[in-house]
């Protein structure tokens, strides 16, 4: 009887041992199931993916989604199409599993020394990760521009003419709602000529890039011809300069600086002190008007560049996972607060929809 007493124990003992040893390694924290974001929504969406793989995987859906919408005008290819790989197109739920299929932590453990370069330091600050946002966005930007640019360049001649181009369908809504609509100045010749810096009266790769993404430029022509829209915009009494109501009315409140831009959406009293300072500053030869030269100081602030957006996920991403508040971040901190970084990928009306999986 006591024999078989120890051979139960140890049988049980044995059993134990065996489920420890066999049992995959489970993460110290709860996962989160990542969602790709929709196709096709990059074009509103400012989140700037953080993983280059993540950003590969959403460029291959949207261009899928891009070609049918455009070559295939009935919304489906060709019947004998073959079906995608997992890599190319995900399933119905678009859901990477981090622990079947994308391992987080592995992931922050390998870009971490690509981010850490301002310097290698073994710490990321917001400059650095500000740097690394940008890159993964301006990549993003220029797929997009060559995708578009094989759509209009119908000579395929690696040049877009101003008779190639065919202005996308919200300006011929905003034409045909506005009474003025054949002043607008958006994918009009004037748009495309401040866009053609050599003056050939063609738009290669770079120039094209400048026409669609015109905020985040370096172009004299196309920033002055920036400035000129917004005079024109905002121009009630058309005498091609703004005064100062038509400053404070129509552009103050959109203009992003932080020494003011928390002030512009309090009250109209209390923030036209701030916009008579501004204007005092920007018109230079106090003539009560800003021309088009006296706005260009704030044609950026306007028209926020991919730098703008870069830095903003940038420093909301580093105050959260900040854990000891010095400002900058270790590969611990980061491989503590993984998700993070990798929320950017979940829409914001589902992130009370996920489920965290206990495995």
């Amino acid at each position: 009887m006591a024999r078989s007493s120890v051979l139960l124990y140890l049988g049980v003992v044995l059993f134990i041992v065996l489920l420890l040893t066999f049992a995959p390694n489970r993460p110290n924290h709860p996962h989160r199931r990542l969602r790709l974001r929709s196709a096709m929504s990059g074009h509103d969406r400012r989140s700037i993916p953080f993983d280059p793989i993540i950003a590969d995987i959403e460029r291959r859906r949207e261009d899928r989604e891009w070609e049918r919408a455009n070559f295939f005008p009935q919304g489906h290819a060709p019947a004998m199409e073959a079906q995608p790989e997992w890599e190319d197109f995900m399933d119905a739920e678009d859901f990477i599993n981090d622990e079947e299929r994308f391992n987080v932590t592995d992931r922050i453990v390998k870009l971490f020394p690509k981010i850490d370069v301002g310097p290698a330091d073994g710490f990321v600050s917001s400059d650095e990760l500000t740097e690394w946002n940008l890159r993964q966005v301006e990549k993003e930007v220029m797929h997009r521009t060559q995708r578009d640019m094989e759509l209009h360049d119908r000579n395929h001649d690696g040049f877009i003419s101003f008779e190639e181009y065919e202005p996308p369908s919200w300006v011929h809504r905003y034409h045909d709602d506005n009474s003025t609509g054949d002043q607008v100045g958006w994918w009009k010749e004037d748009h495309f000529n401040a866009s053609d810096m050599d003056g050939d009266g063609l738009l290669n790769l770079t120039e094209f890039n400048d026409f669609l993404h015109p905020a985040n430029t370096n172009s004299p022509k196309l920033i002055q011809w920036l400035s000129k829209e917004e005079i024109r915009e905002r121009d009630k009494d058309k005498d091609g300069k703004l005064n100062f109501q038509e400053f404070f009315n129509g552009l103050f409140d959109l203009i992003r600086r932080d020494d003011i831009y928390n002030l512009t959406h309090v009250s109209d009293a209390s923030t036209e002190a701030p916009a008579k300072k501004l204007f005092s500053q920007l018109d230079h030869n106090n003539d009560g008007y800003l021309s088009e030269d006296e706005l260009i100081p704030v044609i950026g602030d306007l028209h926020p560049s991919e730098h703008y957006y870069a830095k903003q996920q940038a420093d909301y991403v580093t105050s959260e996972a900040d854990t000891d508040k010095d400002g900058r971040l270790n590969l611990k901190e980061m491989i503590e607060n993984p998700y993070v970084f990798y929320s950017a990928i979940i829409p914001e009306e589902d992130d009370y929809n996920y489920h965290d999986e206990f495995r």
